[in-house]
């Protein structure tokens, strides 16, 4: 819904109307697939549900899943601090840790490193730079990745 549509459907009140266009544009950046993570040493892993989400600016794992899938956490050099998409400064505290994986989508193997934070219910976020180098087809109406412009490097 454009901000015409919002004004011409007698939304007035400026909080009301702001709800209206973010719940409108809700989803359009982010999508949910099934993937498969593995310790690199073990190959034992967990599967579930990550965010591809254009707006977060790296690849993340919370630290319950790092927990459940036992893998090896790697203190970082120097915390990261975490903002919000909002530029806020998370509550939730610094990212001290990261892990190296291997990570499997529909055929798709590739050995990445995830920082680990509190991220709520999510258990992994793939951001930007996993976008940036696979530029996989999306249609974000549907929630459907395929992985057809992908490096021959890619496993």
């Amino acid at each position: 819904m454009s901000r015409a549509q919002v004004e011409g459907a007698g939304i007035t009140d400026p909080k009301k109307r702001q709800r209206e266009v973010q719940r409108t544009l809700k989803g359009l950046w982010e999508v949910w697939m099934q993937i498969g993570v593995e310790k690199i040493d073990t190959h034992e892993g967990v599967s579930g549900k990550v965010l591809l989400n254009s707006r977060a600016t790296g690849l993340f794992m919370s630290k319950k899943c790092a927990e459940r899938g036992s893998f090896k956490l790697i203190k970082l050099g120097k915390p990261i601090i975490v903002q919000n998409v909002d530029g806020t400064g998370n509550s939730r505290g610094l990212i001290t840790h990261k892990v190296k994986v291997n990570l499997y989508f529909k055929g798709h193997v590739e050995r990445v490193r995830m920082d680990v934070c509190d991220l709520g219910k999510t258990e992994v976020i793939l951001g930007m730079p996993w976008l940036q180098a696979h530029n996989p087809e999306i249609d974000w109406e549907k929630g459907e990745v395929k992985m057809t412009r992908c490096s021959p490097i890619c496993g």
